[in-house]
């Protein structure tokens, strides 16, 4: 067998597998909110930035617009958010946040912190989860390209 080829010596398949247990990691601590993980990341980008259009969001969250809409159609039917037609270009859809989804941002300010902690307690993660922030915004950054 090639080397190169063992599942073991691959690292897409650690960042599949990080990305899919994270995701999960996130389930219990989303549920009370009533959110899902992708709709959890939308709302921290509106948290930290309100009124942005789609294909901001889009950028920002690295999603096609195909996936991103649906997503925002289904955040809109709950009362999180509401999209708007752009004025000066009725193309452009503007997202911004209801009461509603900026009142979760209050319940859901513990929830980072959960997270760090639980990653914490495993002896191997690094002292600091964010340490490997940099590392996996290098990887995303070359792969984007």
């Amino acid at each position: 067998m090639y080397e190169q080829l063992k599942l073991d010596n691959q690292l897409c398949f650690r960042l599949y597998t990080a990305s899919r247990l994270v995701t999960q990691a996130y389930r219990p601590l989303l549920e009370p909110l009533g959110l899902t993980y992708p709709q959890y990341l939308v709302l921290l980008a509106l948290w930290e930035r309100d009124n942005q259009l789609v294909g901001d969001l889009c950028h920002r969250l690295v999603l096609d617009t195909n996936t991103l809409t649906p997503l925002l159609q289904r955040m809109e039917r709950q009362g999180l958010v509401v999209r708007t037609r752009g004025i000066a270009d009725g193309r452009q859809t503007l997202v911004s946040l209801t009461k509603k989804g900026r009142a979760l941002e209050e319940q859901a300010k513990e929830v980072p912190a959960c997270l760090v902690g639980s990653l914490q307690m495993a002896p191997e993660t690094p002292r600091e989860a964010a340490d490997l922030i940099s590392p996996l915004d290098n990887i995303i950054n070359i792969l984007k390209k």
